[in-house]
């Protein structure tokens, strides 16, 4: 199940956030190409952001029915987005010194996409971390592990308290391709 996360949380902003993805590129840049490797940055931002705002609703319904886990795992079938167990950022993190990163990451996705039916269908389909395009299956481990760890800082704490109205995901997705463009010479 998901853990607490203190009340007191300030808020983020948008600057906060951009940084930390692009200091997460640094992790594939020299093994795998930016257009490749964005793809990989933003779904993990996107399972990042589903996983903190899930843990945060959860963490709100234990505080009001903390006496009834099956009214609260009712409650958290009917949220936007469904995380199966096992499945969130927060699992994967756990078991980030473990072997099997990129078939762990590729399973949790696959069983998001079938947990939120229509609304995440084929969302996950052309995107697989489980690649030899990250090398061997020992350095694939460990490139998805130092990703893991750099979504897993504080700073990438993407809770709904601290995230506010910002539409993380699409901020992000832009100040990339301007990122990627203006490295390779291009305009946007």
């Amino acid at each position: 199940m998901p853990t607490s996360v203190p009340n007191s949380i300030n808020q983020i902003n948008q600057d906060d956030i951009n940084k930390a993805v692009w200091n997460a590129c640094d992790t594939f840049r020299g093994v795998i190409s930016a257009d490749t490797y964005k793809d990989f940055i933003l779904t993990m931002l996107f399972l990042k952001y589903l996983s903190d705002v899930y843990r945060d609703e959860y963490n709100k319904l234990v505080e009001q029915f903390g006496d009834n886990p099956e009214l609260i795992h009712a409650m958290m079938s009917k949220q936007r987005f469904v995380l199966p167990e096992g499945a969130s950022f927060w699992d994967l993190y756990e078991q980030r010194h473990q072997p099997g990163n990129g078939q762990r990451i590729d399973e949790a996705l696959h069983a998001i996409e079938e947990a939120n039916g229509t609304k995440l269908k084929n969302v996950f389909q052309d995107i697989s971390f489980n690649t030899d395009k990250l090398g061997q299956e020992k350095q694939k481990n460990e490139l998805l592990r130092h990703l893991l760890e750099d979504f897993g800082k504080d700073i990438l704490n993407l809770s709904a308290e601290r995230v506010g109205s910002l539409d993380v995901i699409g901020n992000a997705y832009e100040y990339l391709i301007k990122h990627f463009a203006a490295s390779s010479g291009a305009t946007v």
